[in-house]
């Protein structure tokens, strides 16, 4: 009787240890959280509206939407901004982009090209910034600005602009360009 009673004992904290064992093992293995996209749309097209009346129309091959709302753009992004009438003012073209949604801020990155029909200018920069809640662009970065109509070509760094580059200033200008209004020397 004592020799069945030590095996069933025996077997019982074998048991018991081997259990402890595996949920050690398990506690022991922590599993990363799933950072990667949670959506992907090809061919994507937004528009964006005030007042029901079209302001930007943003396309792109894809789009990556992540668990925090961000959103990535990983091939080249289009943008065109419409004045009042409805007309195409100017467009903007780069490489790639992407949303922050903690910051409501649209990065546009790579080669960023941006075309003000009216004005016949040219913006070219590596990284744009858009904050649609202030309808400001901004870039911190190196900027050069080509102007067809006048044929000037100013450099600077760091830009300020409203959304639909009617207006805009270089931070820290460089360059050779005309002003009006002078007398001479």
């Amino acid at each position: 009787m004592r020799i069945k009673s030590f095996f069933i004992t025996g077997l019982a904290v074998c048991s018991l240890l081997g259990f402890s064992g595996c949920e050690e093992e398990k506690a022991a293995r922590k599993v990363n959280p799933y950072i990667g996209p949670i959506e992907e749309i090809n061919n994507v097209q937004m528009l964006y509206s005030e007042a029901a009346v079209l302001k930007v129309k943003m396309t792109t091959a894809r789009q990556l939407r992540y668990q925090s709302d961000d959103r990535k753009y990983p091939e080249t992004v289009n943008i065109s901004f419409f004045g009042p009438a409805g007309e195409e003012v100017t467009t903007l073209r780069s490489d790639s982009g992407r949303y922050d949604k903690a910051k409501d801020l649209y990065t546009v990155m790579g080669n960023v090209v941006v075309i003000n029909k009216q004005k016949q200018e040219k913006l070219l920069t590596d990284v744009l910034n858009w904050n649609p809640n202030t309808k400001k662009v901004y870039t911190e970065k190196a900027v050069t600005v080509i102007s067809k109509a006048t044929g000037e070509t100013l450099k600077g760094v760091g830009l300020d602009a409203n959304q639909d580059f009617s207006q805009y200033s270089i931070r820290k200008p460089t360059g050779i360009f005309n002003i009006e209004g002078g007398t001479g020397f």
